[in-house]
């Protein structure tokens, strides 16, 4: 048995707790592991918060927009989340109609290995240790096993998609067999 969800959310700060309430309830419903359960919801709270700040709104230049986003869309725009536990892993993506990530050198794709943190300096550098922001995406390097920070095909915003091996409770709804 697996579980998908897609939340189509409106660029507003009160979206963040609201997906990352979503994700944990699933994650306890399924009988995910709290440890793994805190990382992902983490580090979707930052996905999502990139979302919502950077996130653009829709200019009605572009023809080629998906159904989720509306012309009609209030000015602070929408972005959405969509969620995958299926057996031995969980993926989550956060997809926004901003700007998007810089296409120099195209997208990042890190596979987590020991010792090796750190993101890829053009769409992750660490910020300086007195800084109030900037942390979102190494966090969310840290926190999941893959990471894809990229552009929406064909037009424009960004895509942050992660994915993390899950650890489940021994009543667990959707443990592997």
């Amino acid at each position: 048995m697996s579980i998908w969800w897609s939340l189509h959310l409106r660029r507003d700060a009160a979206s963040v707790p609201l997906a990352r309430r979503f994700l944990l309830g699933t994650m306890e419903s399924a009988g995910v592991d709290p440890d793994i359960s805190f990382d992902l919801s983490l580090a979707l709270s930052e996905a999502c918060a990139n979302a919502v700040e950077h996130g653009g709104e829709y200019d009605g230049t572009r023809k080629d927009r998906d159904a989720w986003e509306e012309p009609s869309a209030t000015a602070s725009g929408q972005y959405r989340v969509t969620a995958y536990l299926d057996g031995e892993k969980c993926r989550i993506e956060v997809a926004d109609s901003g700007p998007g990530f810089p296409t120099r050198g195209g997208p990042y794709t890190s596979e987590r290995q020991p010792g090796s943190g750190l993101p890829d300096p053009q769409y992750a550098s660490y910020p300086p240790v007195t800084a109030e922001e900037g942390r979102g995406l190494c966090l969310i390097e840290q926190l999941a096993d893959h990471v894809h920070f990229g552009n929406r095909p064909g037009c424009a915003g960004a895509v942050v998609s992660f994915d993390k091996v899950l650890k489940w409770r021994k009543d667990a709804l959707l443990m592997v067999s």
